[in-house]
């Protein structure tokens, strides 16, 4: 999957009906699953399919990749197009070979090669259905706790998207998002402007299959909470719109009501949510994680607002260890000890023992996004 659920590592856990029956697991229940991560859309590639082992028993180890596969995807017209191994574990495709189009049926292909037991696999026909555009992304703050006549009132933002299939031909919607904001040090110090981004590790799924249209209002898309300094400068966020069908959306959901109890997406992925990927050589083998067929549009919104009550992790108590006079000599300078502050009327200078608050590039970067001057 793109952005963060690309990166996160995958573990198992078998799910009973019941919560608090004990779980004793069987012999063959000790063997390996294979767990399957891809996406292809109607964009520009390369596509990414990630191919990992992992065990069934709960356990938070990391899975392990499976490597020196050969790895392809057909269509329904009969075109084969190759994944090539880039990184352990991980097949991409050629851009200038393959793009993903709206009417396709797509088949995941992958046989290991001996390197997970020499088996086949295959995925399910999956059809790119058309996506509409997003019509709007906008936000309202929110207030987080009561204020006091001596106090303000903090503010927190929440995120909204509408979205609207005029030909009610997408059902079923999916969304990410990629975060960027801008950060600065209270200090003068060279490094003092950065920006981090950040990809969503949250599931946000939509079906209007019950409804009369395709029409989406008010989404809540994602909450910035004021326990962050996102919003103290400015704050960007890219939106991935994904058309999916009914049985990704099916798998998504029930892989959201799991993530809720056990922590976090992907934390651990319950061999009881059926892939849509198969075994050919042993139907009876479990294959966890999807192959998704999406097509997709894309949004990009800013903010720059002020929030009341915005967390600053670089207060006086967090950065300033002391204060020096005149031009007393500083040893382990750049080492172990920062100037973020250097005053010449009169001569003294403020040191910190956390180069965070002397060099912002321990957080993000200094170099600033290409779209970030396109809002003011």
């Amino acid at each position: 999957m793109p952005g963060k659920l690309r990166q996160i590592s995958i573990s198992l856990l078998l799910l009973l009906n019941s919560c608090i029956t004990q779980f004793i697991p069987q012999p063959n229940e000790s063997q390996e699953f294979l767990v399957v991560e891809g996406l292809i859309t109607d964009q520009s590639g390369p596509y990414t399919i990630k191919l990992s082992s992992t065990l069934p028993l709960g356990t938070r180890s990391r899975a392990k990749p499976v490597t020196r596969c050969n790895v392809s995807i057909t269509d329904d017209l009969g075109n084969r197009f190759k994944f090539g191994e880039t990184d352990t574990g991980t097949y991409v495709s050629d851009p200038a070979k393959f793009t993903g189009k709206t009417g396709r049926f797509y088949t995941l292909h992958v046989n290991t090669n001996n390197a997970y037991n020499n088996h086949n696999y295959e995925s399910y026909p999956v059809e790119m259905i058309t996506v509409p555009l997003i019509d709007s992304l906008y936000y309202e703050k929110v207030k987080i706790s009561e204020s006091f006549w001596w106090s303000y009132q903090p503010e927190g933002c929440q995120v909204y998207l509408n979205t609207y299939d005029p030909t009610s031909q997408c059902r079923y919607f999916r969304w990410e998002f990629i975060e960027t904001w801008e950060f600065r040090l209270p200090y003068t110090v060279p490094n003092n402007t950065c920006w981090i981004t950040s990809y969503s590790d949250k599931i946000n799924i939509k079906s209007t299959a019950s409804l009369a249209e395709a029409r989406i209002l008010k989404y809540p898309l994602d909450f910035i909470s004021n326990q962050t300094d996102r919003l103290k400068v400015k704050y960007s966020i890219l939106v991935n719109q994904y058309s999916i069908n009914e049985d990704e959306y099916n798998y998504w959901d029930k892989l959201q009501n799991v993530s809720e109890q056990v922590g976090g997406l992907y934390d651990m992925i319950p061999a009881a949510i059926a892939s849509n990927v198969y075994c050919k050589d042993n139907p009876d083998e479990k294959v966890l994680g999807y192959f998704s067929v999406s097509a997709s549009t894309s949004r990009r919104f800013f903010i720059k607002d002020y929030f009341n009550g915005i967390f600053n992790p670089y207060t006086a108590d967090a950065c300033e260890a002391d204060t020096i006079w005149g031009d007393t000599y500083i040893p382990n300078l750049n080492a172990s000890v920062w100037v973020i502050i250097d005053n010449f009327m009169p001569k003294y200078k403020v040191i910190t023992y956390t180069r965070a608050c002397a060099d912002c590039t321990t957080r993000g970067t200094n170099q600033e996004p290409s779209f970030w001057k396109d809002y003011k």
